[in-house]
């Protein structure tokens, strides 16, 4: 069956149609009386290439060199002028085939929506047909720091108009050459875009930047949005709620499960709660950012889902932590340790990401330890709010607070082994 492939070279398509490759032949075993062998089909001559516009078509070597590149050995010389038509067109097809399948492959794992988003984004400049992210308005983004600054970045890859503000102006300049805009305080932010973002560090900050002197209720009016992605207390989010929906635009809040890594690749994961209209409005942006979203009901609904999270989060690190000590203890690798924990039960992409570091007492930051420790002592908060007894995060809470005496804060909460060491080491000494 003959097919057909397109490649682009410079202003100028070509139609390129080639045969299909001739069947080798095969012998069929002999019937009673009978004996038979199947032929090849009739040798079709490779038709010469049709033009579609004006320019000269690639030459037989620039085809060749492009197929070699993609295939990753050299062709054949050609030597005449038949086999180098029927190469030419052979190698072009074969770099059409995998550049045509390459665009029409769908998102899977591998390729975050995210991607997806900014190749429409990219065709669509191009003119080459397709639209960016399905969101009218321009986006604001508060707060640029180890999770902020990647998904605002995202969002800017995929075609969306973002102005961005930082208490530290020196961490918008990434953004900024990306193509951001700035302003000088979250009320303007706010007053100059249609939906505003705000990922900060804690409570206090995520009210300070909502509600204070400056802060984005200033800048916030009927039709605007405002989605706190912050991890903070029920309490908090439902007073940031009261001033915004005060000056009659609309609150979400959203905050992510995932660190540094998840936010990079926008795969985060959103746990959302508040204003369904302006979820369903700024989903196609939660798509940008994350791989999944949740829509979770009324304010503190999400805020207390996130707590919950974090919190099995750091009790898995604790005892994660406990089982490399002990396995180095009794004599095991515990780099075995990571990889049986890998194909079993209780396999999880924490543990493989993180143990061969935690084994060679390296903790680069993905999700700081004081966040998860600010994170235990909030989920505590909210257990004691409705008399529910959670003796292991307690526990957990208090080694993490070890760790941040040790001057770990700003590692990674993988370096909690290093309060386990400590206290090995504290009782040896007594």
């Amino acid at each position: 069956m003959a097919s057909s492939s397109s490649r682009t070279t410079g202003p100028c398509v070509y139609v390129l149609h080639h045969s299909s490759r001739p069947r080798t032949k095969l012998s069929q075993p002999a019937g009673p009386g009978k004996g038979s062998r199947l032929g090849p089909p009739p040798a079709r001559a490779p038709r010469r290439p049709r033009r579609e516009c004006q320019g000269p078509p690639p030459t037989a070597a620039e085809t060749q060199a492009g197929a070699a590149h993609v295939v990753g050995y050299p062709l054949p010389s050609v030597t005449s002028r038949t086999s180098t038509a029927a190469a030419a067109m052979a190698a072009a097809a074969f770099l059409c085939a995998r550049a045509a399948a390459a665009a029409l492959r769908p998102p899977s794992r591998g390729l975050p929506r995210r991607l997806l988003a900014s190749r429409v984004a990219a065709a669509s400049a191009s003119g080459e047909g397709g639209g960016g992210v399905e969101f009218q308005g321009t986006v604001g983004f508060l707060g640029l720091g180890i999770m902020g600054a990647p998904m605002a970045s995202n969002l800017i890859k995929a075609g969306c108009d973002v102005t961005v503000w930082n208490r530290t102006k020196s961490k918008c300049d990434p953004l900024l050459s990306l193509g951001a805009k700035y302003e000088p305080s979250p009320a303007q932010v706010a007053l100059s875009c249609d939906v505003t973002f705000a990922m900060l560090a804690d409570p206090e900050s995520a009210a300070e930047v909502a509600c204070g002197a400056g802060g984005a209720a200033e800048g916030l009016a009927p039709g605007k949005g405002y989605v706190d992605v912050s991890t903070v207390d029920g309490a908090t989010s439902k007073l940031i709620a009261e001033h915004i929906t005060s000056t009659g635009a609309s609150f979400l809040e959203a905050p992510v499960s995932g660190s540094k890594k998840p936010a990079e690749d926008g795969l985060l994961i959103f746990l959302t709660a508040g204003d369904e209209s302006l979820y369903k409005r700024v989903a196609p942006l939660l798509d940008v950012m994350g791989k999944s979203r949740f829509y979770l009901g009324d304010v503190g609904n999400g805020a207390a889902m996130k707590l919950v999270v974090n919190m099995v989060m750091g009790s898995m690190m604790v005892s994660f932590s406990e089982g490399l000590l002990l396995s180095e203890k009794v004599g095991l690798d515990p780099n075995t340790l990571v990889e049986v924990i890998s194909q079993g039960a209780i396999s999880a992409p924490m543990f493989s990401l993180k143990g061969p570091s935690m084994v060679k007492a390296a903790y680069p930051t993905a999700f700081p330890l004081q966040h998860q420790q600010k994170d235990l002592r909030l989920a505590l908060a909210l257990a004691e709010s409705v008399s529910q007894s959670i003796p292991t995060v307690a526990a957990a809470n208090e080694l993490y607070k070890t760790a941040k005496s040790l001057g770990l804060a700003d590692h990674d909460f993988s370096a909690v082994i290093e309060a386990l060491k400590a206290k090995v080491q504290s009782s040896q000494q007594q």
